[in-house]
């Protein structure tokens, strides 16, 4: 029954050049006698097959698990199957689809549909955060994956135990057209081979664009959505530019990312016989040509070190890199951002919103390229529609008309109940669309998370009742004594990211006695940014949550330090390490919402601005100077400033006379602190960057004075002691103020 079934949608498949999906449900043995039947049935060999799962029967074919599913990207299999009954976890059906080839077969083993959102699986288990147990968790996304499988075109259902089928998934398509394979363009700098390894229109014109970067000052975006072949054009025109001696510098996330590129320019320069006398077996990340040029992969952490090396830097999987990481890149002479649209590891569209920005403002001459036609399988395949439905990876904010006038006073606020949303398929999206559209790394795991888990909340702004402002909130901390203590002695606490560092790392073992809420993501509609939706929707959260503190962690960067203080939250943590999901040192800030709140901010505050200091000298010496300059305002804690006479008298001689700061730095780093901490002093910001780099972080004269524009290292020292005249007048005692009247007065 199962094999006449398969038989059928394998035909139909490849008829149309589509891919079909086999729910099998019902228990798990049954599940894989049914798989290896279908499989049979369909003619699939078990080396073209793959098998995710955790556990469980074998089907005699290449296994990986849940969580290693990304091994797939990149890939193409005749058939992959997905067992779901004890790890239903969202990223590992994207990537899953994504790697099925146009003709093949989608084979997902579940429990019974009717009971499967009731059960829970260790997927859950992530979800289920202290205090909560797994059992408060809900089944709202597996309950609208199920009505998914049963709404969508060419997804046939089998219920395994009882030898019933449900749905057939035939949709009796027209056969396909033979695609045509496109021609080379009538004019092209490329070889003539590399357009003819080409396999759609798409995909010539997507080299044909590459051809820019032979130019310096020249910056590529390519977009598409995954199955385009826009890695295949990368690797195409690497291959190209490398031929003719250029050395491109290939990076993403990991190389399995880049392999189709690597393998497209290996193709290339094969036939064109234009490979160096290297073995490259022995070393598929490094191609050298006899023309003297090369393609290299390296790690974006590397990469971005060996920009100088490189005449060309092609940026694979782009949306999956922070936009601080992104901007590094642009010290490259020319480069291309080649980026997933609707992505299981990024979004492109934040990355269109966040990094065009920096493009913009750039020396750059940018180029734009957009592949819409896919290579396996046809457009239109049922299974990538059923994917992006599924998994929100399509979910988009209202269109801007709709939310261009809102302003706080037009807009009402709402909590939004995770199965209202469920049921609310356009609201869901609107809300889900918004924070893929504002944040670089919204997963599918993240939809799940929103729906089901018990310490997440969804708060938002609605204008006309569209979503214009959305807020994901975490309940943390509120910790039992014998758990706090655990993680005092060195235990980790998933879920409760605030208390978890000021008790493990910070050495406060009452920090997790406050309940909190963290602001996990909060986004506003980019029709309606900058008129203070962000912050209204902030303050009704102030107003609305119970909780001691409001709490937020991310990847500092001035704006986002400012407007967080804007909204009376208080830097408490500076990380000593950049992040590898922003790129940046993350900052943890707080608003107390009661008095064992304020208590908390106020203890944590004033630690910070003791040990800051120190970090800056070492581990921090190399933050951004105006991350510091934000981060320390935004302490509401002034930093101690408890001279001697003596060290009045050194400081003021400094300033106006022969003393030099190197000396006694300690009065020079305490000065600087008290200022950049004190709401009411001010001066210049280039005088600030100049106390940040040289005093506080200890950089080398030469490097402060060439990053500052300083004409020389005695211009810049100058201006390190003009900084220091209005502290003095401003902070000094009777000795102070003696010792600059003595070089006062001899100036007169």
């Amino acid at each position: 029954m199962i094999a006449d079934l398969v038989a059928a949608l394998r035909a139909e498949a490849r008829r149309a050049n589509e891919r079909r999906a086999l729910v099998l449900a019902g228990e798990r043995a049954a599940c894989y006698a049914g798989a290896r039947e279908a499989l049979d049935g369909a003619g699939i060999e078990r080396g073209a097959t793959t098998l995710v799962a955790d556990d469980g029967e074998r089907l005699d074919c290449e296994r990986v698990t849940p969580k290693r599913a990304d091994t797939l990207l990149g890939r193409t299999r005749e058939a992959v199957v997905l067992d779901c009954h004890d790890d239903c976890r969202p990223n590992a059906i994207g990537r899953t689809v994504g790697a099925v080839d146009g003709g093949g077969l989608l084979v997902l083993l579940v429990p019974t549909l009717d009971e499967w959102p009731a059960r829970r699986d260790d997927f859950d288990a992530t979800l289920a955060v202290p205090p909560y147990d797994i059992e408060s968790v809900t089944g709202n996304f597996r309950e609208r994956l199920v009505a998914t499988l049963r709404a969508h075109r060419g997804i046939a259902i089998v219920d395994v135990d009882s030898r019933t089928i449900e749905c057939d998934g035939l949709t009796d398509p027209p056969p396909r057209e033979q695609r045509m394979t496109p021609a080379p363009p009538d004019e092209h700098e490329f070889p003539r081979a590399a357009y003819e390894a080409c396999l759609t229109a798409d995909q010539t014109a997507a080299v044909r664009a590459f051809e820019s970067l032979r130019e310096q000052d020249t910056a590529l975006v390519v977009e598409a959505d995954r199955g385009r072949g826009k890695s295949s054009a990368a690797g195409l025109a690497a291959g190209a530019l490398a031929a003719e001696g250029t050395r491109v510098l290939v990076t993403a996330p990991a190389y399995r990312s880049a392999g189709p590129a690597f393998e497209r320019a290996r193709e290339l320069l094969d036939g064109l016989d234009a490979l160096a006398g290297v073995d490259q077996d022995d070393a598929p990340q490094h191609l050298d040509t006899l023309g003297g040029g090369a393609v290299r992969f390296a790690e974006p952490a590397v990469a971005v070190e060996q920009t100088g090396w490189a005449d060309v830097v092609v940026v694979d999987e782009a949306a999956a890199l922070p936009v601080g990481r992104l901007a590094e890149f642009l010290d490259a002479p020319a480069v291309a951002f080649v980026t997933t649209v609707h992505g299981y590891e990024g979004a492109g569209r934040g990355f269109s919103v966040r990094f065009r920005d920096h493009l913009a403002d750039s020396d750059f001459s940018v180029v734009e390229a957009r592949l819409d036609d896919p290579i396996r399988y046809a457009a239109g395949d049922p299974i990538e529609v059923w994917a992006f439905r599924a998994l929100a990876l399509d979910a988009r904010p209202p269109v801007a008309p709709l939310v261009a006038a809102a302003t706080p006073e037009t807009v009402a606020y709402a909590q939004l109940d995770p199965a209202e949303l469920r049921a609310d398929e356009h609201r869901l999206r609107e809300a889900f669309g918004l924070l893929v559209a504002a944040h670089y790394r919204t997963e599918p795991n993240d939809l799940a998370r929103l729906l089901d888990a018990p310490n997440v909340s969804v708060h938002a702004l609605l204008h006309e009742g569209h979503v214009g402002s959305v807020a994901l909130l975490a309940r943390e901390g509120g910790l039992p004594e014998d758990l706090r203590r655990e993680v005092y002695e060195g235990s980790r606490i998933k879920g409760h990211l605030l208390p978890d560092v000021l008790t493990s790392q910070l050495r406060d073992e009452r920090a997790g006695v406050t309940m909190g809420q963290r602001v996990l993501r909060i986004a506003t509609h980019p029709a309606a940014r900058s008129r203070g939706l962000g912050s209204r929707l902030l303050d009704e959260l102030r107003d609305g949550v119970d909780a001691d503190w409001l709490g937020v962690g991310y990847g500092a960067t001035p704006e986002l330090v400012r407007f967080w203080h804007r909204n009376d939250f208080s830097t408490i943590y500076l990380a000593t390490t950049r992040s590898e999901r922003s790129g940046e040192h993350s900052a943890l800030m707080l608003a107390p919402l009661s008095k064992a709140g304020k208590k908390l901010r106020d203890r944590h505050a004033r630690r910070f601005v003791e040990r800051v200091g120190g970090a800056l000298s070492d581990p921090l010496a190399d933050l951004a100077p105006d991350v510091v300059r934000a981060a320390l305002a935004a302490t509401d804690a002034t930093a101690n400033l408890d001279l001697s006479d003596h060290e009045w008298h050194v400081a003021a001689s400094a300033a106006y006379g022969p003393s030099l700061a190197e000396i006694h730095p300690h009065v020079f780093r305490a000065l600087a602190l008290r200022h950049l901490t004190d709401p009411n002093s001010t001066l210049p910001a280039r005088a600030e960057r100049l106390l940040v780099m040289r005093v506080l972080q200890g950089r080398p004269t030469e490097d402060v004075a060439d990053a500052l524009g300083y004409h020389s290292t005695g211009v810049c020292m100058r201006a390190l002691g003009d900084a220091y005249k209005p502290l003095v007048e401003r902070y000094g005692n009777r000795a102070a103020s003696e010792e600059r009247v003595r070089y006062v007065e001899d100036t007169d």
